[in-house]
């Protein structure tokens, strides 16, 4: 038997009818588990077999009195042979449905995995982290769970139900049809189930991503949540979650409650119904005892099977609606990484020009209004301007994370647009406002971007321009040490030399530096600003900062104020201008006064008698 191809394009699984998305999402696997369900059936086969050879064992071996030793022998050996052959296909059965479901769950673990990193920085932004981790956790094992039991065991049912109803249709055709006079009712209760608790739990599963939401900002954000001693707040706002997912729960374990003692009370009535005419029809001499002894068997392996396909119907809702919650995910476009027709040869020179560019990120908020600059390779440019101005959205269109919806913006004389957004983020390198560390350790984390194996020299050089290489070797580990998640396990501006020491080892031609000094003191400010002079050199470089002294060596200097270029210049021109970077300026420049007249009163008063 082949095994399923390594790659698998869920896209072409998609379909508005959920059972043929979960058959086409079976390709690869197909044989295998039709394999398994027929070694089901076979199992099925044997087991009715074992009831027909028990008349046979009461009506003609004892009934005859014919049971000699030898006879008796056969028998047992038949009975014990029917066991071992009906646990044979049994296991083949569920081992080879197993492989199925884990090996199609693998499979699209991996896809979800990949697909999620691949989709845009748009539907990043309006996606809740928790409601992705439910559908890549909790909704594909649901999934997994249709395979590997519900849907194999929906079709052992149908298989038992066919076989036993054909061993029974041969004993009394009156008798078989009689006792299939419950399978409509239990069927279609179980379909009224099934829709009304398919949407029970679609709501529960939202419910659900809202908790594990809830979760993951509580436990991302346990600092602030202790610094500013939330914890009750913080309680009660999960709590109120939870008794929502609660309630959630009780209805749906409420539909299920209802449904167990309605169907269980339609099959023992068939049963007994069943018991009893079977007993007067063997009174009346229609039946035999050994046909008798055979229906009680086969009749109980026809109902409560059929009772259990109901169950699996309304069991069958909980992987339809997670596929359709998966498939929701699927079906979002990945950002083309290699699309763009323009080739560069070489490397990125980093002339940018932007003409009236402007941005928007729906039709109702724009954020960048007719922003026209222009910057020479190895200059560099700062964007100043108070929160919300649009200076981060401004150099995230670089990168290509958002596309400018209006103008022109050219790099080294090509419009952006025509250059693969792959190409243009191995040309640029970014360190955060804030800088984001995998638990993984310093060497992992500073040669993260490279992707290839980096010698000892590289990797320390690039420390030591972004002044961390000294501290990392105060650690027992140096290198090899192991950061917690998000970098907890470092200070503010360790963090933040770290990432500058990732970008730098990555050498781009276009730098950009989002406000990436704003965690670390003066001292190692100072001492970042003097390596990143030297190594800004021959390269473009867009720097945010909030500080005038982060940007008063920059070639040209932009002030920005609600999306529009309110002042540009350098910084001696600047100061001759009245606007908001001289207010700027003068506010910090008076702040730095106050704070060194404090320090020196209070060297003052330490030294005094």
């Amino acid at each position: 038997m082949t095994s399923a191809p390594a790659t698998f394009d869920f896209k072409t699984t998609m379909s508005d009818k959920r059972l043929r998305g979960l058959w086409r999402m079976m390709r690869g696997y197909r044989a295998i588990y039709l394999s398994a369900l027929l070694f089901i059936g076979l199992g099925a086969v044997i087991n009715t077999l074992t009831y027909v050879l028990l008349a046979y064992f009461v009506d003609d071996i004892l009934g005859r009195g014919i049971y000699t030793p030898t006879v008796l022998l056969v028998i047992a050996l038949s009975f014990v042979g029917m066991a071992l052959l009906q646990g044979f296909f049994t296991f083949w059965g569920g081992r080879l449905s197993a492989q199925t479901s884990e090996g199609i769950v693998q499979r699209l673990r991996d896809y979800l995995y990949d697909h999620i990193q691949r989709l845009s920085f748009r539907y990043h932004d309006k996606a809740q982290t928790g409601e992705l981790i439910q559908r890549s956790t909790s909704d594909v094992d649901a999934i997994r769970r249709f395979f590997a039991d519900q849907a194999v065991n929906a079709g052992r049912i149908l298989m038992l139900f066919v076989i036993n109803f054909l061993a029974i249709l041969r004993l009394d055709a009156r008798l078989a049809f009689f006792s299939v006079i419950v399978i409509p009712i239990v069927l279609i209760v179980s379909i009224w189930f099934f829709k009304r608790i398919s949407k029970t739990y679609e709501a529960h599963q939202e419910q659900e991503a809202g908790l594990s939401t809830a979760l993951q900002e509580n436990l991302t954000g346990v600092r602030v949540v202790k610094a500013f001693a939330r914890q009750t707040y913080e309680r009660e706002k999960f709590e109120q979650a939870n008794w929502e997912l609660f309630l959630r729960g009780k209805k749906l374990l409420t539909f299920h409650a209802f449904y167990w003692p309605v169907t269980d009370i339609l099959c023992g009535f068939q049963m007994l119904g069943g018991f009893l005419i079977a007993a007067v029809m063997t009174l009346n001499g229609v039946l035999t005892i050994g046909a008798y002894v055979a229906y009680v068997g086969l009749v109980i392996w026809l109902i409560w099977p059929m009772r259990n396909l109901g169950r699996l119907i309304v069991q069958m809702s909980s992987g339809l609606v997670s596929y359709g919650r998966v498939m929701d995910v699927v079906k979002e476009e990945r950002e083309p990484l290699t699309e763009g027709a323009y080739r560069p040869q070489g490397v990125v020179q980093g002339a940018i020009e932007f003409r009236n560019v402007s941005f928007e990120y729906d039709a109702s908020v724009a954020v960048l209004h007719e922003i026209s600059f222009h910057c020479e390779p190895g200059q560099a440019v700062a964007l100043l301007g108070p929160t919300g101005s649009g200076k981060s959205s401004l150099v995230n269109l670089l990168p290509r994370f958002y596309d400018y919806t209006g103008g022109v913006l050219l790099l080294d004389g090509v419009e952006l647009r025509a250059y693969p957004r792959k190409f243009l983020r191995q040309h640029i390198g970014i360190v955060e406002q804030e800088p984001f560390l995998f638990s993984r350790t310093l060497r992992e984390n500073i040669t993260y971007g490279v992707g290839r194996n980096v010698p000892q020299s590289e990797i320390e050089a690039a420390a030591k321009a972004a002044a961390i290489h000294d501290v990392i070797m105060t650690f027992p580990g140096g290198y090899n040490t192991l950061v917690g998640e998000k970098g907890v396990t470092l200070s503010g501006g360790q963090k933040q030399r770290v990432a500058i020491a990732r970008t730098l080892l990555k050498n781009p031609r276009i730098l950009i530096l989002d406000d990436s000094t704003s965690s670390v003191d003066l001292e190692t400010e100072q001492e970042i600003r003097e390596a990143l002079e030297r190594l800004m050199e021959n390269r473009t470089t867009f720097i945010i900062a909030h500080r005038v002294q982060s940007v008063m060596n920059a070639d040209l200097i932009l002030v920005l104020d609600h999306g529009r270029i309110v002042q540009r210049g350098q910084h001696e021109d600047l100061l001759q201008q009245p606007g908001i970077y001289r207010q700027i300026y003068d506010i910090q420049t008076k702040i730095e006064a106050e704070l060194e007249k404090e320090v020196n009163r209070s060297q003052l008063s330490a030294v005094s008698p």
